[in-house]
């Protein structure tokens, strides 16, 4: 009967708060003698793991950090960082990881707008700090993580875990292209059910290597730390991070698995003697991967899937995932599918192309543009003391993405560019993503971006910013007849501009930074 039903309810016996914290739990008993973390020499287990994460927590409390406090960290991806991941939350505190590549006066900012009460600090970056807090006007208390090995050394506090999921378990902040950094709010529900999403989307094994090099003060490293708990995972951390120390940690430790924006996979592959053997697993994100970086990337035995999100989705929430039907492609059409963002992650509701204006999703043409909408659990509690702008993020019920995209007649979607990113030209879009994966395929080019210039004839023209590799040269009129053989000449960049491009730690280019020389050029000439 319908009552029956109806008298059937939820109870602590059938439901419990979802949290990441019961991943380690978990694997402090379950996998407890089996390696969590190694950084040079120095290997932990997860048992050991877990008892620090208990300690640090029991510490921090003792030193007043109540439920809501912020603690802020500004550290390089290391063993104690990854323990802050858990130890934080642990007492209901809310985690935040700063960018270690801010300038002392947005770092400012952040402390005093997340209202942090702690900050703990690699003594490296102690001196930035310094002069952060010097701008913040106000003491703050600050901690090495030499006393905080003080702190694992505390008795540790027993398991409890918080009651509720909608508790802000971390607060990340925006690149802040434009204005002041915005803070996200992430909840412990969003983590596990993003964490849960990463083992079944990206088909983890139990006890994978995982080598760190997203860096978790960017979307607490795709909430990867949380996930390799769920599968007793082994985390390797390198101190000097660069292609040759990275891919020295591969051959040495049998690395698995790995995540890295399209720039720092390109420098690995750029690096690299021979293939890997067996392949390495590596998920991609950050910027639509130019289709040339996959290719290569597949010859060296790289297993490559391209994911999409963003900081206020908890990282990835699309993935291009393979399709049987391209198996016998030939690699270059290979790459150019790969480089699509793909179908949604299993624990995601909800992604569609809408235009915006109608709110009717956009045929799958692989043509007609909208903008990407996202719904699910995995969307942010809301921006950080901004409600209108958490209102207008969420307008309609979906979390409007910024980004630009086609729909192709699988389903899979591809992003054109950021909307803000978008050049028109004499009344004709031009997706700058399009510009750069052909220049991507410049033996001479390191890396490229393109923006838009000010133009007297056309309003806009495509302008780019070019990295050669090391020894190379090329001229820009060779580089702009590079382009016009391959797309249509109106797309192909008028201006092209030699030099380093500016990048964030994530090695995203920051575009903003180029919009304004771009501009600048436009305005001068």
């Amino acid at each position: 009967m319908r009552e029956d039903y109806e008298a059937a309810s939820f109870a602590p016996a059938n439901h419990v708060a979802l949290t990441p914290l019961s991943f380690l739990k978990r694997a402090e008993q379950v996998f407890a003698n089996r390696p969590a973390t190694t950084i040079g020499k120095f290997t932990r287990s997860w048992a050991e793991t877990g008892r620090r994460c208990r300690s640090v927590a029991a510490a921090l409390a003792a030193r007043g950090v109540l439920q809501g406090d912020t603690v802020s960290v500004l550290a390089p991806n290391g063993p104690e960082v990854f323990e802050l991941h858990f130890a934080v939350p642990l007492i209901g505190a809310v985690l935040n990881t700063i960018n270690t590549r801010l300038d002392p006066e947005t770092i400012a900012y952040i402390l005093d707008h997340s209202d942090a009460v702690l900050v703990i600090v690699d003594p490296d970056l102690a001196p930035l700090l310094t002069k952060a807090l010097a701008l913040l006007g106000r003491t703050l208390p600050v901690l090495d993580l030499d006393a905080y090995q003080a702190l694992a050394s505390h008795a540790p506090m027993d398991w409890t875990l918080p009651s509720d999921e909608g508790q802000a378990l971390a607060l990340n902040y925006t690149s802040g292209t434009s204005g002041r950094p915005k803070g996200v709010i992430y909840h412990h529900r969003g983590a596990y059910l993003m964490a849960m999403g990463t083992v079944a989307g990206w088909s983890l094994p139990p006890h994978p290597t995982y080598l760190s090099v997203v860096p978790m003060f960017h979307c607490n490293g795709w909430n990867h730390p949380w996930a390799m708990a769920v599968v007793g995972g082994h985390l390797i951390f390198v101190q000097d991070v660069t292609p040759a120390n990275l891919l020295a940690a591969i051959a040495r430790h049998g690395v698995t698995h790995f995540g890295a924006a399209p720039i720092v996979l390109q420098m690995i592959c750029d690096q690299a003697r021979q293939p890997f053997s067996p392949p390495v697993k590596v998920l991609t994100a950050g910027a639509p991967p130019p289709p040339s970086v996959l290719e290569k990337a597949s010859a060296l035995g790289m297993e490559v899937m391209q994911v999409y999100g963003l900081t206020e989705t908890y990282g990835h929430i699309a993935q291009c995932l393979w399709q049987e039907d391209w198996d016998d492609l030939p690699p270059d059409a290979q790459a150019e599918r790969q480089a699509q963002q793909g179908v949604s992650f299993p624990m995601v509701e909800d992604i569609c192309v809408f235009d915006r204006p109608t709110m009717q999703e956009v045929p799958k043409d692989g043509l007609t543009q909208g903008e990407i909408a996202i719904r699910g659990n995995t969307v942010m509690k809301g921006y950080f003391k901004d409600a209108p702008a958490t209102v207008e993020a969420f307008a309609g019920g979906w979390f409007w993405s910024g980004d630009a995209a086609v729909v192709h007649p699988d389903g899979y979607i591809q992003i054109r560019d950021r909307l803000k990113d978008v050049i028109i030209s004499g009344g004709e879009n031009i997706s700058s993503v399009e510009v750069e994966a052909v220049l991507y395929r410049h033996p001479a080019i390191q890396a490229a971006a393109v923006v838009a210039r000010p133009h007297a004839r056309w309003g806009e023209s495509p302008c780019a910013f070019v990295e050669l590799r090391e020894g190379a040269v090329v001229t820009a009129d060779e580089v702009i007849a590079f382009c016009r053989d391959r797309i249509a000449h109106f797309k192909a960049p008028k201006t092209v501009i030699f030099g380093e491009l500016p990048k964030t730690a994530t090695g995203k280019i920051q575009k903003y930074v180029l919009r304004q020389a771009a501009r600048v050029m436009g305005e001068l000439s």
